[in-house]
């Protein structure tokens, strides 16, 4: 198989891949609160209401697609399909397992492997915001317009407790590839003294304050609760995307679960090992390439699910916070700590004389 042929199939996948999983997001969401509240949820499409996503997605489809009078039309129709397609590129950096043996040629499970792939999502997550502020001005809606203008401040705010705790990470490993970041945490010593078994020498071990300040700034990335002041329902009925109908509010709904799952998989690759699983050294060696590779696409998905699954868990268990508490939050508390934090890090390494 050539090279281009497999990058082809892998970007196919990973865009089905990355659907389905938005897709079916909503239905868990709606599943977890349905137990939270002691109610059943979805259970009329299918058993388990498992073809849920599938009605409402046609729903979407063939609802009637409502543009504002007074709208800028053209505007009106880039923000939302801005929102997807950065949603969707960021996941062609993310190595998604080991590499897989196909006729004799090893293929490494990543679309892009790029040096600076840390750089390339903080990027891409910062211009995702631009279809959240057009998309808000062009509906010509007071309400769309204080929502794009909360989503625009939270997310700068956010961002950089983000990116300082990122620096953290990057330091440890010396390098802003994700490839090499996964694999410095498949051996090692835990805490440098603590043998530890073959891909389980995970970043969060070393770095738990960067892992909370980062995943608190991916709540608020991301607009979910507690952090969901952009489209919160009471005050601005559905924020950004009050005017919006028919598959472009289906954009920026998808949109929004891809980013949650995209997160969630960087999340995975800087602080729990990426694709690394226990023993996966063990299984290369007695199982093969391919077998070991499989494994790690499992073991990658699991971990991101799991954070999906935490992600929903918060939404029905905090309540929302004031938007000066959001402020208060981000600049005088998580920006402080990250700051710190990197200090340490940085006298840590000097002071290892790695």
């Amino acid at each position: 198989m050539e090279l281009l042929t497999f990058k082809i199939i892998l970007v196919v996948a990973l865009f089905l891949l990355s659907l389905t999983i938005a897709a079916y997001s909503t239905w868990a969401e709606r599943k977890v609160a349905a137990v939270m509240q002691d109610r059943i949820g979805p259970n009329r499409s299918g058993p388990f209401g498992l073809l849920q996503p599938l009605a409402d997605g046609g729903k979407f489809f063939f609802k009637e697609d409502f543009t504002p009078a007074n709208a800028e039309k053209f505007l009106f129709i880039v923000g939302p399909s801005l929102v997807m397609f950065i949603s969707l590129i960021t996941g062609a950096v993310i190595p998604w397992g080991k590499s897989l043996n196909i006729g004799g040629v090893s293929y490494d499970l990543q679309v892009a492997n790029i040096d600076v792939g840390v750089l390339f999502i903080i990027g891409m997550a910062s211009i995702g915001v631009y279809g959240i502020m057009i998309g808000g001005w062009a509906s010509n809606n007071k309400y769309s317009l204080i929502g794009a203008i909360r989503a625009s401040s939270q997310m700068i705010s956010y961002e950089l407790a983000m990116g300082l705790a990122l620096l953290s990470i990057i330091m440890m490993s010396g390098s802003l590839d994700l490839k090499v970041i996964s694999e410095a945490q498949t051996h090692g010593k835990i805490w440098g003294f603590i043998p530890a078994i073959s891909g389980i020498n995970w970043n969060i071990l070393y770095q738990p304050l960067a892992f909370l300040i980062f995943f608190i700034a991916a709540l608020a990335e991301t607009n979910r609760s507690p952090f969901d002041l952009p489209e919160c329902e009471s005050e601005l009925v559905t924020g950004y995307s009050t005017e919006y109908s028919s598959m472009k509010l289906g954009m920026y709904m998808f949109g929004e679960y891809v980013n949650v799952f995209i997160s969630n998989a960087f999340m995975v690759v800087l602080f729990f090992g990426g694709y690394n699983y226990p023993g996966i050294d063990w299984v290369t060696q007695n199982w093969g390439e391919n077998a070991a590779g499989i494994l790690s696409i499992l073991a990658f998905l699991l971990k991101t699910i799991i954070g999906i699954l935490i992600f929903m868990w918060i939404r029905w268990t905090l309540p929302r916070f004031r938007y000066d508490q959001l402020m208060h939050l981000g600049w005088k508390t998580l920006i402080p700590l990250a700051l710190i934090n990197l200090v340490v890090t940085g006298v840590v390494i000097l002071a290892s004389g790695n």
